[in-house]
């Protein structure tokens, strides 16, 4: 196939080139397939804490980045902080947990 416009050819070219570095990782940023990477292990981290006894999840929030999983938010016990930490651990993906959770003053 030829194409008789050289200046559309080459916008088109350089549309595709920019789309594509649009989708690249870099050191602060998921390309595309981390993202969805990094969604899914939040997804199976949060249901884990949910179906673990001892651990109420209603205040722990979940961000993970690049298969490294924040817990943060806040608890009734050490106990449960240690265990909910434990159980992000297990999840499949998980490379590293930063546990920021808090645990309540009973004060």
């Amino acid at each position: 196939m030829k194409f008789k416009n050289p200046i559309a050819v080459g916008l088109l070219t350089a549309i595709l080139g920019l789309s594509l570095v649009g989708c690249a990782a870099t050191p602060t940023q998921e390309s595309t397939g981390q993202y969805v990477d990094s969604s899914t292990i939040t997804t199976k981290v949060k249901s884990a804490l949910v179906a673990t006894k001892g651990i109420d999840s209603t205040d722990i929030n979940v961000e993970t980045y690049k298969g490294t999983v924040q817990l943060s938010g806040f608890v009734n016990t050490q106990a449960q902080k240690v265990l909910a930490e434990k159980t992000a651990k297990q999840v499949k993906g998980v490379n590293q947990v930063v546990d920021n959770i808090v645990v309540k003053s009973s004060s």
